[in-house]
């Protein structure tokens, strides 16, 4: 899926992920390697006040809620459905470390988010 190619292409921390779950999977399946971004972005995110969100090789997780933000701006079905049912329904919920990413959500995510999620 061209989502899955141009996200690691443009986070490359993500490509040991990415070859881990071809590997495991024998194909993309991105669905549930999204599940693994998922997590990457929301551990990004929590420890971004300690030394390892400055440590080079971590992985930007304002540029990835962007990228992703680009990606259903474009509004392709399948692409929408990757980042709403596989990275946005896994945000943490209320009172769970790193539930305040929801508040760096873009627009459009932010829309999709408040539909799955109405009350937060």
């Amino acid at each position: 899926m061209r989502l899955v190619e141009d996200l690691v292409a443009r986070f490359p921390v993500l490509e040991d992920a990415y070859e881990s779950h071809v590997f495991n999977e024998g194909e993309v399946l991105p669905h549930v390697f999204f599940w693994e971004v998922t997590q990457e972005v929301v551990n990004s995110f929590v420890s971004r006040d300690s030394h390892v969100s400055r440590d080079s090789d971590a992985l930007d997780w304002r540029s990835v809620l962007a990228f992703l933000e680009e990606q259903l701006g474009r509004g392709i079905l399948e692409v929408t459905e990757v980042i709403v049912t596989s990275f946005l329904w896994y945000l943490p919920n209320p009172g769970d470390p790193g539930y305040e990413i929801s508040a760096h959500l873009g627009p459009a995510m932010t829309r999709k988010f408040q539909e799955i999620f109405p009350r937060g």
